[in-house]
C-alpha cells in the first residue's frame, strides 16, 4: 500500500526547534527575504514603492531615499504596529500551520508566553491573511461540488424528559445557527461563505462558479434552481452517499475537517468568527498536498504582503466583544 502523503518525509521540511532557535537579526533577514522576495531582499518603500533607501541600524528600520518615509520589515503589514519580538511571530505562523485541524488560541498563548489576547489577534490576523489567498475574482471552473453544513446554535436537552423540547422547531431555536456553504473544485480551489440558510446562497454560486462548469449538489429542495444556470448533477443521500454520476464527497471531506476543528480543537466557534474559520480550513483542504515547511512559507508571504487589517488592529482596545 502507497505511504499516506502526511506520512512521508516529504510532509516534514520545517522544524519548530530550527526557527525557535532564531536570533532576531536572523528572524528579521528572514522577514526580509519572504517580504521582498521580487527584489531579492532589497526593501521596497510602503509609500512610494522606491527601492532605494538608508539603513538605521540604531532602529532596525529603513529610510527611503525618495520621500523620506521611515519603515521597518513590517510596515504596512497585517503585522503592522508589533510589540513581540520578531522571532515569535516567525514562531506562531510555524506552530500555526503545523496544527492539521487548526489551533486554539489558548494553546498558541502558553506556547508563546502571552495573554490569550494576544495569540487570539495574532491567530485571527493570520487567518484573514490565509483568507485573502482563497478569496478571488476567478471563477470556478470544471466539476464544482456544492454544499452546506450547519454549525453553532445547539440547545442542550433538558434533564428531565418531560421538560424536554423538540429542538427541530424554529421557535425553539436560539437564532444563532449559521451554514457554511462550500463552492470546492474537484482538485481545486474551495471557496466558502456563511449564511443563515442553504437558500441564500444560491446568489452566491452563481456569481462564483462559471456557467460552463458542472455543478454537484444533494437532494435539497433550494439547489433546483441551479439547473437553470449550470449543468447540474444531484446525489440523493437518503439512498446513496456516492453513484457512478454524481457525489459531493470532496465538500464533505471539506466539512468533516472543519467539524473536527470545531469539536477537538476550538470547541466552540462563535458565529461572528465563524467565516474566517471556514477560510481558514478551506486553505488547509487545498494546501493539505503541501509540505508543512511550504505552508509555513506561504502563511508568512500571506501575512507580510496582506495590508493592515481594519478589523484585528486595536481589537481590544475598541472593547469588542
Amino acid at each position: 500500500m502507497t505511504q499516506h502523503f502526511l506520512l512521508s518525509s516529504a510532509a516534514r521540511s520545517l522544524s519548530l526547534a530550527k526557527v525557535a532557535r532564531m536570533s532576531e537579526d536572523e528572524a528579521r533577514e528572514a522577514f526580509r527575504e519572504i517580504r521582498w522576495a521580487e527584489t531579492g531582499g532589497n526593501p521596497v518603500c510602503p509609500r512610494c514603492g522606491c527601492t532605494d533607501h538608508y539603513e538605521i541600524k540604531s532602529r532596525k528600520k529603513f529610510k527611503c531615499a525618495a520621500c523620506y518615509h521611515q519603515f521597518s520589515v513590517t510596515s504596512g503589514t497585517i503585522f503592522a504596529s508589533r510589540k513581540l519580538p520578531i522571532r515569535d511571530y516567525l514562531l506562531a505562523i510555524a506552530i500555526f500551520v503545523n496544527g492539521a485541524k487548526g489551533y486554539p488560541a489558548l494553546q498558541l498563548s502558553r506556547d508563546l508566553d502571552v495573554q490569550y489576547k494576544t495569540a487570539f489577534v495574532m491567530a485571527h490576523k493570520i487567518r484573514e491573511a490565509l483568507a485573502s489567498e482563497q478569496v478571488g475574482d476567478d471563477l470556478l471552473t470544471g466539476d464544482v461540488e456544492v454544499d452546506g453544513g450547519y454549525f453553532g446554535g445547539h440547545i442542550r436537552p433538558a434533564n428531565k424528559r418531560e421538560n424536554r423540547i423538540d429542538r427541530r422547531l424554529r421557535r425553539h431555536q436560539t437564532g444563532k445557527r449559521r451554514v457554511v456553504v462550500v463552492m470546492r473544485e474537484r482538485k481545486g480551489r474551495t471557496r466558502t461563505q456563511v449564511f443563515k440558510s442553504e437558500g441564500q446562497a444560491v446568489a452566491t454560486i452563481a456569481k462564483s462558479v462559471h456557467p460552463t462548469a458542472t455543478v454537484y449538489a444533494d437532494e435539497a429542495a433550494h439547489w433546483d434552481v441551479l439547473h437553470a444556470r449550470f449543468l447540474t448533477k444531484r446525489i440523493n443521500h437518503q439512498e446513496a452517499y456516492s453513484t457512478h454520476e454524481a457525489c459531493t464527497n470532496q465538500a464533505e471531506s471539506y466539512f468533516s475537517r472543519l467539524r473536527r476543528a470545531e469539536v477537538g480543537t476550538h470547541h466552540h466557534i462563535s458565529a461572528r468568527y465563524l467565516a474566517a474559520y471556514a477560510n481558514e480550513m478551506a486553505w488547509r483542504e487545498d494546501n493539505r498536498r503541501v509540505s508543512n515547511g511550504e505552508q509555513y512559507l506561504m502563511a508568512a508571504r500571506a501575512a507580510l504582503t496582506h495590508p493592515i487589517s481594519r478589523q484585528w488592529k486595536g481589537y481590544w482596545q475598541r472593547k469588542a466583544a
